[in-house]
């Protein structure tokens, strides 16, 4: 017979609450990996045997189902092939860039070593010989949407720039390659929409203290999760970004706005974190945005998100004349691929509103 739902959770087992639809979602957690979702009742065989495939990272197979065919491993690759040169790629970055982008580059890189050319796999052949028509064809048949063919080719992109870094390869055959348009992804929040959830959050409120912790500072959400008095100093923010901390090691140090002081001092705040649960303890990344989703609904505001806001600071912040330099300082870029988007935006808006007098027929 089952357990109840409040006995003690196994180890790495965390209880993280969908309030969009009531339901309650269960994961298992380990440092350095991505999490996973678990679908069996708490308290049941089927769990414990599910979370025991979680912890040893094998997939769970629900009693019935047939177990999807997995990636072709190659034990002793044969040196200069595309296996050899992923296995090499993963083996001496490893410790050395972040463990969860590393983790998707390689379940990427991998699904490239099983496409195959005809009859023969793309790891077994000479990754010398691989060309940028390769590229494109493997980017183009792998995945199905936009977003996820640029994943390709960033992640062979990665590989063999290291590989050119180390003298293992001469040329980068995924370099040059024009990532496709995507969309624009997450919606960014208008000023109105702003003002919206202002008058349905008021001064006080967690709601308006996570609202223009976003707004002003840019960060995101697993930045504001833990974001706390500690991080300020003479009235200047100082944080290392999580997506940056073992890349580019970019620091974060930005003036804490008058706005965003007054609502701090107006807000009730944890001892570690600004955001706490009604149990005063910090938010879990995944808890935070889940009740920001809860706050947007509240306000009529379902397309919004917490990262439209770093989105919306950033058209804002372009719109008010900021350089692509200034929104790279601000929001912890390191190239202008980011900020061209919203300095080009506001520089086209701003040369369109100037001219349009000259669409009447007459000029004077």
């Amino acid at each position: 017979m089952p357990k109840k739902l409040n006995d003690k959770l196994p180890k790495g087992v965390v209880l993280d609450r969908d309030f969009r639809k009531k339901e309650a979602r269960y994961y298992f957690r380990a440092p350095g990996r991505k999490k996973v979702r678990l679908h069996e009742t708490p308290g049941t065989p089927t769990f414990d045997e599910e979370v025991a495939c979680a912890r040893l990272g094998v997939p769970y197979v629900p009693a019935g189902e047939k177990r999807k065919p997995e990636p072709t491993l190659v034990r002793n690759p044969a040196e200069g092939s595309v296996d050899w040169l992923l296995t090499e790629y993963k083996r001496r970055v490893e410790g050395k860039i972040n463990a969860i982008l590393l983790g998707r580059r390689s379940r990427m890189l991998e699904d490239v070593c099983d496409y195959k050319f005809g009859s023969t796999r793309c790891g077994a052949l000479p990754y010398a010989d691989m060309k940028r028509r390769h590229v494109l064809e493997i980017r183009d048949a792998l995945r199905p949407t936009a977003g996820a063919q640029n994943e390709v080719i960033r992640a062979l992109s990665a590989m063999f720039s290291w590989a050119v870094d180390n003298d293992l390869a001469t040329t980068n055959p995924a370099s040059k390659i024009k990532l496709l348009y995507s969309g624009d992804g997450y919606h960014t929040w208008t000023v109105e929409e702003v003002r919206q959830y202002e008058e349905k959050h008021p001064a006080g409120s967690k709601a308006r203290l996570m609202l223009h912790l976003a707004l002003y500072t840019g960060l995101r959400l697993n930045n504001i999760a833990v974001l706390g008095r500690q991080h300020v100093r003479d009235g200047v923010l100082t944080i290392r970004p999580e997506k940056t901390r073992k890349t580019s090691g970019v620091t974060v140090e930005i003036p804490v706005l008058p706005e965003l002081q007054k609502t701090i001092e107006d807000s009730p705040t944890g001892n570690l974190t600004f955001l706490v649960t009604e149990f005063g303890k910090p938010f879990t990344v995944n808890g935070l945005g889940n009740k920001m989703r809860d706050w947007c609904n509240q306000a009529g505001l379902p397309q919004c998100s917490t990262h439209g806001l770093r989105k919306a600071g950033a058209t804002i912040a372009a719109e008010n004349g900021a350089t692509d330099e200034e929104l790279m300082a601000i929001f912890g870029w390191t190239t202008k691929n980011q900020t061209t988007t919203y300095t080009k935006k506001a520089r086209r808006k701003k040369i369109a509103a100037g001219a349009m007098h000259k669409l009447r027929p007459e000029q004077n």
